[in-house]
């Protein structure tokens, strides 16, 4: 016969399992996502470093992030060197939004005398969105669709001269992430990339198709893994690989070191990028 204190533990045990069940995050993720019920679902995934996403997967209303980034490329003839500022926050649940600085620098010619080095040029102004239609703890799954925008600006020795702008980027893209296990995770980037330029009116068609595969410390957002990026224009087929690890200084700052391996180019050799991330604290919904 059950007494009436053990029919209390027992009511209390399956109260207890029923309202964890019913939480929307996966439990490995707690740590990083607090079991508060307020919050709309999110599963914490390992995002590449190089092809950056807008906002986290499954992003919460009020985050926000900073990011500063430098490359260094080695073009055979000349060296190139990339930088980038970025700003990325949430003003919904799931929906993120981005504008990015990219520029490029040349440094002197190494290879021929009558080699000719590109100009030095802010590449472009970039602005981009993110939605995360479906986020599925229970299938450790995020979808989202995005899109990125590129007004294209002219080389810095001919602003005074021409016109400022010089194109039109258009790149829509999906990503699907899925955690294989605990501490294995899987990203698929992909989509078309159409850029009208300005003075001739010629369109330019390219796809990209990005991989990656990285394993995540538990307990952390430290991480090791691969990205490969693929690239397929109408000349040819480039593929990069782009081993990377990104470390958790602190809840708010990360740092991510990305090497550069080309697999089917002969105009570019080895390359390094390193990425600074800051993620300020936000306020969090109330109950």
């Amino acid at each position: 016969m059950i007494h009436c204190k053990q029919w209390s533990c027992l009511l209390l045990a399956v109260g207890f399992s029923l309202h964890t069940h019913g939480q929307d995050y996966a439990p490995e993720d707690s740590l990083h996502f607090p079991i508060e019920k307020s919050l709309p679902a999110k599963v914490l995934h390992a995002e590449p470093l190089y092809i950056d996403l807008i906002r986290d997967l499954g992003a919460r209303k009020g985050e926000r992030e900073w990011n500063v980034g430098a490359a260094t490329i080695d073009r055979l003839r000349f060296d190139r060197y990339e930088a980038l500022v970025e700003y990325e926050w949430a003003p919904r649940d799931r929906l993120g939004l981005e504008i990015e600085l990219p520029l490029t620098f040349y440094g002197p010619v190494t290879a021929r005398l009558d080699s000719i080095k590109p100009s030095n040029r802010i590449e472009s102004l970039k602005t981009a969105a993110q939605w995360s239609f479906w986020v599925s703890p229970q299938y450790k799954t995020t979808l989202a669709l995005g899109y990125i925008n590129e007004i294209e600006l002219t080389d810095l020795n001919r602003m005074r001269s021409g016109p400022f702008f010089s194109g039109n980027t258009f790149n829509p893209f999906l990503v699907a992430a899925k955690r294989l296990s605990q501490n294995w995770h899987s990203l698929i980037y992909t989509g078309p990339k159409y850029t009208l330029h300005f003075k001739d009116g010629s369109w330019e068609r390219n796809y990209e198709l990005h991989a990656n595969l990285h394993y995540m410390l538990s307990g952390t957002r430290n991480f090791v893994g691969l990205e490969v990026n693929q690239y397929f224009r109408s000349n040819g087929h480039d593929i990069r690989l782009r081993p990377q690890m990104r470390l958790e200084i602190n809840d708010h700052f990360l740092v991510g070191i990305v090497a550069g391996i080309p697999v089917s180019t002969r105009e570019e050799g080895l390359s390094s990028f390193i990425r600074f991330i800051y993620e300020p604290p936000h306020k969090k919904k109330k109950v």
